[in-house]
Parts: C-alpha cells; structure tokens; sequence
C-alpha cells in the first residue's frame, strides 16, 4: 500500500495537475488528504480509490497493487 501514494502523484504529474486541481476533479473541498496520501500518511478509502481509477483510466489493482506498476501507455491525458 506504500506505494499508492507514489502512484498517485506519478498519475497526477504525467496529468499535469496540481493538488488543487486533482481535488477538485475528485470533489474534494482540500487538497490535504491528497498530500497525505502522497506522502503515505493516510491510506486511500475505496471510494477514493475507485474515482482515481475512473479519473485516470487505470484499474484499482494498478493502484493498490505494489507489485503491479502502472501502465502509462493506457493513461490518457485529462
């Protein structure tokens, strides 16, 4: 689980988002629990989790899997 928080910003930075912007893509009113995560200080709800995956094209196993990296050919650019 570590490495969600890394998967995170790896997807955000490829998207060229901010925090602010991927919260508010997310609808979340702080950037705060993002940076948590990132920083792995926080583990990601479920919720949170699925709406990534839809946000950037990805499947949750991706994301929660540490031995599975991600595969950027499949993100798309938002």
């Amino acid at each position: 689980m570590q490495r969600f928080g890394e998967k995170l910003r790896t997807l955000r930075t490829q998207h060229n988002m901010s925090l602010q912007e991927l919260a508010y893509k997310l609808g979340l009113t702080a950037h705060s629990y993002i940076s948590e995560l990132e920083s792995g200080k926080k583990k990601p709800t479920a919720e949170f989790t699925l709406n990534v995956a839809r946000l950037f094209n990805v499947t949750t196993d991706q994301l929660l899997k540490d031995e599975l990296d991600l595969d950027t050919d499949t993100t798309t650019q938002t």
